[in-house]
């Protein structure tokens, strides 16, 4: 079992490590780089080279059944699912096969919006503390159920 955290763009990297020390899961933290390492002995530094999506290329090679990942990027999150890892967002919402193909299809579709007009490019709403204490309960919830599977194996 393992813990994978797309870490450049993530506001969760502290709980995570924080959840991931208390259940004694092995951490990746996947960043193209500028992270500070961690003292954390379960908790491994990933940095990949520069370029678009080294970061999520590697989870994806390596994300697999009693894996979690925690990524904010549709398509890595389709990938890792299709491939029997749990998925989360920051914000706490788990993307499941039940879920993830309509999350996909209207992420294409506001790209396609927000490409046909230059004026609709908000940034949605902001992280709050309920979206962190959600994360933190369902990473919670998915890592143990992620051991189950791992031990199911």
């Amino acid at each position: 079992m393992a813990l994978y955290i797309d870490a450049d763009a993530c506001p969760v990297k502290a709980e995570a490590e924080a959840v991931a020390t208390r259940l004694r899961a092995h951490l990746f933290m996947v960043s193209n780089g500028g992270l500070r390492p961690s003292a954390n002995p379960l908790v491994e530094m990933v940095y990949v080279a520069s370029g678009a999506d080294e970061a999520d290329k590697w989870i994806a090679e390596r994300a697999g059944r009693g894996d979690v990942v925690v990524t904010a990027d549709i398509p890595l999150a389709a990938k890792c699912v299709a491939a029997g890892a749990r998925v989360l967002t920051h914000a706490g919402e788990p993307l499941t096969q039940a879920n993830i193909g309509q999350i996909l299809a209207t992420r294409d579709l506001m790209a396609d919006l927000r490409a046909a007009d230059p004026f609709r490019q908000g940034s949605g709403k902001g992280f709050t503390k309920a979206d962190r204490s959600r994360f933190l309960d369902a990473l919670d919830r998915l890592l143990r159920a992620a051991e189950r599977d791992a031990r199911d194996d």
